[in-house]
C-alpha cells in the first residue's frame, strides 16, 4: 500500500499559496466583481458615484438589435474559424504523421504561427489582403473591384476570420500531431497489413482515437474566438466597415472606452461570460458522449 506524504510545515506551503491567490484576485476575481458592480449600476452624468439601475442595462443591451447583429456575427465567426483552423490543421498533422521527406522543417514551421502577436498577424494580414497593395492588389488590376474589404462588410468578415484561422491551425497542428504520435503504431501496421489504405487507417483508426483531442481543442478554439479575436479586429477592421466585423467582445471595447459607456459594457462582459459558459455546457453535453477515450 502507497503511503500519502503529509507535508508538516503549514505556514511555508501557505507562504507558497499566497502569491497565486493574490495574483488570481488582482487579476480574476476583483475585475470580475467591479464588472458585476458596474453592469448593475449607472454612472451619474458629471461623477459622483453609481446610481442602482439593476437589470436596467441588461434590458437596454437585449433590446438593441444592432447587439444582436454582434451576437449572430459571433457566432459565425466562431463556426467558421473553428471549422477552418481545426480542419486545416487535422490534415496537416496527418500528413506530417507520415514522416515523408523533410518532415522535421515542415513540422516546425507550422507552429511558428501561433507564435505571432494578434496585433502583428492583424497588420500582416490587412497588408496582404488590402485591395490597392499586396498580392490581392494584382487580381484587382485584372478583375477591378472584385475584392476590397475597406467598403464590402462581406469580405471584411471573410479576411478576419481567415486571419484568425490562420493563427489557431499551428496551435492546433502541436495538439493534433502529438495525439497522433501517442496512437500505437502496431495498430496502423496491422490495419495496413489487413490492406486499409492510407485513407482508410486515417479515418477508422487514428480520426476516432483523437477524438479526445479533437473535443478539447473544439471548446478551446470556440471559447478563444469570442475572447481573443479582439487584436485581429482592431488592426485589421476596427469593427468596420458599418459594423460588420463588430464582433461582441470588440463591441464592449468600442462601448465602453470609446463610447464612454462602462455600465453597458460591463454589462455586455457578464452576457458574454454566460454566452461562453453555456456554449461549453452545450458542448460538453452534446459532444463528450461521442469522444473515444479509450
Amino acid at each position: 500500500m502507497e503511503k500519502r506524504a503529509i507535508f508538516t510545515n503549514r505556514w511555508l506551503g501557505i507562504a507558497f499559496i499566497v502569491p497565486q491567490l493574490l495574483l488570481i484576485f488582482t487579476f480574476f476575481y476583483w475585475p470580475a466583481g467591479q464588472a458585476v458592480f458596474w453592469a448593475f449600476t449607472l454612472q451619474q452624468p458629471w461623477g459622483g458615484g453609481n446610481e442602482w439601475v439593476g437589470f436596467s442595462n441588461f434590458v437596454a443591451i437585449l433590446t438593441d438589435h444592432i447587439y444582436w447583429n454582434s451576437v449572430v456575427r459571433s457566432l459565425a465567426f466562431a463556426a467558421l474559424s473553428t471549422g477552418i483552423s481545426m480542419g486545416v490543421a487535422l490534415v496537416l498533422a496527418l500528413l506530417a504523421d507520415r514522416e515523408l521527406g523533410g518532415h522535421h522543417i515542415y513540422r516546425t514551421v507550422l507552429v511558428w504561427p501561433y507564435a505571432i502577436a494578434a496585433p502583428a498577424l492583424g497588420l500582416a494580414f490587412r497588408f496582404m489582403l488590402a485591395p490597392g497593395a499586396g498580392m490581392i492588389s494584382f487580381v484587382n488590376h485584372i478583375w477591378p473591384g472584385i475584392w476590397d474589404p475597406t467598403i464590402n462588410g462581406t469580405e471584411a468578415f471573410i479576411a478576419v476570420t481567415i486571419a484568425f484561422a490562420w493563427k489557431y491551425i499551428g496551435y492546433n497542428f502541436i495538439f493534433m500531431l502529438s495525439a497522433l504520435q501517442a496512437i500505437p503504431h502496431s495498430l496502423i501496421e496491422a490495419a495496413a497489413m489487413d490492406g486499409a489504405g492510407a485513407p482508410r487507417r486515417m479515418w477508422d483508426i487514428q480520426v476516432p482515437l483523437l477524438t479526445p483531442t479533437l473535443f478539447f481543442l473544439l471548446v478551446l478554439n470556440i471559447t478563444d474566438s469570442f475572447q481573443d479575436s479582439f487584436g485581429i479586429v482592431d488592426i485589421m477592421t476596427s469593427g468596420g466597415p458599418n459594423r460588420a466585423t463588430e464582433l461582441m467582445v470588440y463591441k464592449i471595447y468600442f462601448d465602453g472606452f470609446k463610447g464612454l459607456d462602462y455600465s453597458g459594457a460591463a454589462a455586455q462582459s457578464i452576457i458574454l461570460m454566460l454566452l461562453v459558459i453555456a456554449l461549453t455546457v452545450i458542448q460538453f453535453r452534446f459532444l463528450e458522449n461521442r469522444v473515444h477515450y479509450k
